[in-house]
């Protein structure tokens, strides 16, 4: 009896680990020339942070996991970092081979997430995940900064407003026709800055500000801590993803 009811319990444990395991949910962030120092580890720490079901590996042509189809597969969401300024050397340095290995990815019903240079790759003239060309919003009129230097900037996030890290993101368009098309957040002067689209069976989640940047950037940058989202807008987009 007593080895019945060890079975029995062995049994319960497997189970409730199985479950376990299917609710983890796999991310790949990039990390490798296309990114910028800390932006791969940023990305990573506010993913990790938005619970403890997100399991995340690094990949890239330096990692041990590289961007193909095959290991494409294992994850539920790809994720683009910040980078530099040179977007189309940065495309380059992805190579056609992980170009089409993620445009596969996507089109088959992968998620992808582009933050900053991950949303200017994501455009219509490199990974064409989405049907625009993006260009900054540095300039656009009504948007108080003028330069590519590191600012905090006011946004009006899902109903409600704060203030996001920003370096020379993009500014996106609306896409009525694209059937997964939704706002998620907006510059102060009405510029859409977050959205969510559909391609193929995919998801294509896009921002242009870094709602990943910890406190070590606002400090590195003079900007006050008191600037930074009392939010984790990192598990907003997440879940903008579904």
């Amino acid at each position: 009896m007593r080895s019945v009811a060890i079975l029995i319990f062995g049994a319960i444990l497997s189970t409730c680990a199985m479950a376990r395991e299917d609710r983890l949910i796999h991310v790949a962030v990039y990390k490798g020339p296309a990114s910028c120092r800390d932006c791969s580890e940023a990305a990573k720490l506010a993913i990790e942070k938005s619970g403890p079901e997100y399991r995340v590996d690094f990949v890239g042509a330096g990692e041990k996991i590289d961007i193909t189809a095959a290991t494409l597969a294992r994850y539920d969401i790809y994720v683009q970092p910040g980078g530099g300024q040179d977007i189309d050397g940065a495309f380059r340095s992805l190579g056609p081979a992980r170009v089409k290995a993620l445009r596969d990815y996507v089109t088959h019903g992968g998620r992808y997430l582009g933050l900053c240079m991950g949303a200017y790759l994501a455009d219509a003239s490199h990974l064409n995940l989405v049907s625009q060309d993006l260009d900054s919003e540095v300039g656009r009129p009504g948007f108080p900064v003028e330069t590519i230097e590191d600012a905090a900037v006011d946004v009006h996030w899902l109903g409600r407003q704060t203030s996001i890290f920003y370096q020379d993101g993009p500014w996106l368009e609306s896409d009525t026709a694209n059937p997964g098309f939704r706002g998620i957040a907006t510059y102060a002067n009405g510029d859409l800055a977050v959205a969510r689209y559909t391609m193929g069976n995919g998801v294509v989640v896009l921002s242009g500000p870094h709602p990943e940047a910890g406190a070590n950037w606002f400090e590195d940058a003079d900007i006050p801590v008191e600037k930074m989202p009392r939010e984790n807008l990192v598990k907003d987009l997440l879940k903008q993803l579904d």
